[in-house]
């Protein structure tokens, strides 16, 4: 499939809707109602950025800063049609950007972890290491049936 041009903006605040829109409709990666209503408030009160067509908001992804050395995607959702269209790969470079304009050294981003099999998350897995990310550690931080993985990207920023 070819790439889908898309505009990056930070969203407005009239778009969470729209952004947490594109959680439910994805099920297959999103189905956790308590794990929505979270997002919905991350999306809210942390730094999101959009990226748009000429439809409305294609994707989004939100920022969350641990501290002045580290950031995580806390959340990234694509609508299922844009899927493998470059979306997400624009919204991940466009944070990534802005971290290391920020001078922050380490991205992380938490996903499904490996060892429960699941076709969707092997997909999501895949993005995330052919954007850079490494894995660093699988654990139990949303439960037994639910391993977290957890990878890190080193933007080697530097501070003097």
């Amino acid at each position: 499939m070819s790439a889908v041009d898309v505009t990056l903006r930070p969203m407005r605040a009239d778009e969470a809707a729209a952004c947490e829109g594109i959680l439910r409709d994805l099920p297959d990666w999103f189905g956790i109602e308590e794990a929505i209503v979270s997002y919905r408030r991350d999306i809210e009160s942390l730094e999101t950025w959009v990226a748009e067509t000429g439809e409305g908001v294609a994707g989004f992804l939100t920022l969350k800063p641990h501290n002045e050395h580290s950031a995580e995607i806390q959340v990234l959702a694509v609508r299922a049609p844009l899927h493998a269209r470059g979306v997400g790969r624009a919204l991940v470079e466009h944070a990534e950007g802005l971290l290391r304009t920020r001078r922050v050294d380490f991205f992380q981003v938490k996903t499904l972890g490996p060892s429960r099999s699941n076709a969707n998350y092997d997909r999501t897995r895949g993005f995330y290491l052919r954007m850079g990310f490494l894995p660093l550690e699988e654990n139990k931080l949303w439960g037994e049936g639910n391993p977290c993985l957890i990878l890190v990207k080193h933007l080697a920023c530097g501070r003097s």
